[in-house]
């Protein structure tokens, strides 16, 4: 078991380059998931350190003419960026750490998020230089006397509201293109999990990130997170988080007709066919390029719903099977399950860490269970760890399946298509099958964002994350990422020394 650190950092709101205390001196406890002990403590932002932030990323966007950072070559900011990813990279093993205190998660995924967290500053700092070379890029015309050409400017000032299950990936995902493409920020992670984002802060004056380029504060969503949203020096708001708070979000913006990215979550759907002919073993699709012959179709479908303790926005907790493989599949689920190392988050080889927070373990108790559902499996349980699998017939679809794990039986391969659309939640899916033409029929019919083959829940940079629907809307990651942080200006010239020729000129009135 790793020894926690000897103490917790205590830090302030990062604004402008500075610690500072909040305004009016509140604090937030830090509490560990894995012991309901306090370990720490955060400061509580609120309007009025919203008000500095946001004042500091602006100045930070227009000095020097924007010379220093958003109007500087991309090569510039690549060096802050990579600058970064050496930090986060000589720091992994502390940071971790902090992550599985704070979050609850396995010392394992802590480590893991790490190393994505350096990736993607490392990618972004890769598309941060080539952004000079398609500046200008020229617009081809049907005339000779006019030229056109594009440039791509950054959007200015970005709010960045971010959650709790992934808090310095997912707070990643947004600051490194978003710097990359010569924004300034103002980062509020989630109360639940800020240490590692505060440390960030940290690694920024360590680099000598220009003062204000990065600003991060913590406190609570009504109090930091809405004058954020709503602020009228804000270029744009990316929010990761539930879709309530993404409708309030995009009414707050909507005043000020402000451009807002949002990734919602969902409800995904993991279909397995019945032409597997040993579930236990793992497929062979040739058409597939990350193929792992060592996961069988069972183990994706555990990876997909209790990798992070669940507690991940692309989850494939619905899981519709062929009634033909049913019993099979759920009694090695059940089996596989059962052989998930529950511990402390430390201890090595923990596969199943804590819930965040007691709101949402009460959260998961408060399921209600529908009286026409077929049967209820209870399969695991212990004082401190339970899941369920709610198990119906694709007929009696209700709308438990909307909100909580749901097995779901179809017998032919018609019916699990018509299901995929009934919910409006499209972040992610994924099909199992033997047959290249059933997962290219799949997906097809799965309107989302996020198609798996064969898997379940891959995550790569250099790929587009986002949904459709109330999943949200815009995209992270890769250079689709990038772009949602850039303006497109259109610049157009006459080139031609004849005069336009509309109006006559005054002296043949």
């Amino acid at each position: 078991m790793a020894a926690p650190p000897r103490e917790i950092p205590r830090r302030g709101l990062f604004i402008g380059g500075e610690w500072k205390e909040p305004t009016l001196g509140r604090r937030l406890p830090v509490i560990n998931p894995a012991t309901e002990a306090t370990i720490g403590d955060i400061p509580a932002a609120t309007a009025e350190d919203v008000e500095l932030a946001v004042a500091a990323a602006r100045d930070a966007f227009s000095r020097d003419g924007g010379r220093q950072w958003s109007r500087a070559p991309g090569a510039v900011r690549a060096k802050f960026l990579r600058a970064i990813a050496t930090k986060i990279k000589d720091k992994k093993s502390d940071l971790a750490l902090l992550e599985t205190l704070d979050s609850g998660k396995p010392l394992d995924e802590a480590n893991g998020d790490m190393d994505d967290v350096a990736a993607c500053f490392e990618y972004y700092a890769d598309l941060a230089e080539g952004l000079d070379g398609k500046q200008r890029s020229s617009i081809s015309l049907p005339m000779e006397n006019f030229k056109s050409y594009v440039l791509k400017e950054p959007i200015g000032v970005v709010g960045m509201i971010t959650p709790w299950n992934y808090p310095l990936l997912m707070a990643t995902w947004k600051v490194a293109p978003s710097l990359a493409a010569g924004c300034t920020a103002v980062l509020k992670p989630s109360e639940l999990a800020s240490l590692t984002c505060l440390e960030l802060g940290a690694i920024c004056v360590e680099i000598g990130l220009p003062p204000g380029v990065l600003n991060i504060i913590t406190g609570l969503g009504p109090e930091a997170g809405a004058p954020l949203a709503s602020h009228p020096h804000v270029d744009k708001i990316a929010f990761t988080g539930s879709t309530e708070t993404g409708k309030k979000i995009m009414t707050a913006a909507a005043q000020i007709v402000k451009p807002v990215s949002l990734e919602l979550g969902g409800k995904s759907p993991l279909i397995v066919f019945d032409d597997i002919s040993d579930i236990d073993k793992g497929l062979f699709f040739p058409l597939i390029l990350h193929f792992a012959p060592n996961l069988s179709s069972v183990e994706w479908a555990i990876f997909g719903i209790f990798f992070n303790a669940g507690q991940v926005c692309s989850a494939t907790s619905r899981l519709l099977l062929h009634e033909k493989i049913a019993k099979q599949f759920l009694d090695r689920l059940v089996a596989w399950a059962k052989h998930i190392k529950i511990s402390d988050p430390l201890e090595e080889g923990c596969r199943l860490g804590s819930v965040i927070s007691e709101g949402q373990v009460m959260q998961m108790k408060s399921i209600t269970l529908v009286e026409d559902l077929m049967q209820i499996w209870l399969l695991y349980t212990t004082e401190e760890f339970f899941f369920l699998v709610q198990y119906e017939k694709i007929k009696k679809f209700i709308s438990t399946a909307r909100s909580e794990g749901a097995t779901i039986l179809y017998g032919g391969a018609r019916p699990q298509v018509r299901i995929l659309s009934h919910i409006g939640i499209s972040l992610s899916g994924a099909v199992i099958s033997n047959d290249p033409e059933s997962c290219e029929r799949i997906t097809k019919a799965i309107n989302a964002g996020i198609v798996w083959i064969n898997c379940s829940q891959p995550t790569l940079v250099q790929a587009p994350w986002g949904g459709n629907r109330r999943s949200g809307f815009g995209r992270e990651l890769g250079e689709w990422g990038l772009d949602s942080y850039l303006t497109v200006k259109q610049v157009t010239q006459y080139c031609s020394d004849e005069p336009w020729g509309w109006y006559q000129p005054p002296s043949k009135l």
